[in-house]
């Protein structure tokens, strides 16, 4: 989907991307990401967390997520879907897979999935996952951010995608 508009935010840097998974260990993530968004990504206008700042990370997408700090490195308005699928590489099924963003949805139109869709995935955030046939756990209309971070247990992690806005707080 393009919508005509140019992403302002890009980074590249090292990557990396933690997902959340079930049935998965960490090894099955893909620990390289340049930051490069998807075309058609907006910038957030008004995002709570501006590129630059800092802010406390709480969520549990992987071990280590859990209150590091962390520096806001994007800030995209867009729909955030949580996903099960089957990965393409074989494997257990992956439920509750946070998060993909519209934009990473092969053929992805301009109104949003509702839970219980079935939709393609282009995103590439952990082994088997693109081109894997998913099914919408659940679908948010936020803000998102890309952010970098080293976790509780030590590991630096650049250009995490995606962290949600009620996932983060004030430093």
């Amino acid at each position: 989907m393009n919508n005509g508009k140019k992403t302002e935010q890009k980074k590249d840097t090292d990557k990396l991307d933690h997902e959340s998974m079930e049935g998965m260990d960490h090894g099955e993530m893909n620990h390289s990401d340049s930051g490069k968004v998807p075309e058609g990504l907006k910038v957030a206008e008004n995002p709570k967390f501006k590129v630059g700042s800092k802010a406390i990370i709480h969520t549990d997408h992987m071990e280590g997520m859990n209150g590091p700090e962390s520096t806001i490195v994007g800030t995209y308005d867009t729909t955030v879907y949580s996903i099960s699928y089957d990965p393409t590489t074989g494997g257990k099924r992956v439920t509750n897979h946070k998060w993909i963003i519209h934009e990473e949805i092969k053929d992805a139109g301009d109104k949003p999935y509702k839970p219980g869709d079935g939709v393609i995935v282009e995103a590439d955030h952990m082994k088997g996952m693109k081109g894997a046939i998913a099914v919408i756990d659940t679908a948010q209309q936020t803000t998102v951010y890309m952010v970098d971070y080293t976790s509780t247990t030590g590991e630096k992690v650049t250009n995490h995608k995606w962290v949600t806005e009620d996932e983060l707080s004030a430093k």
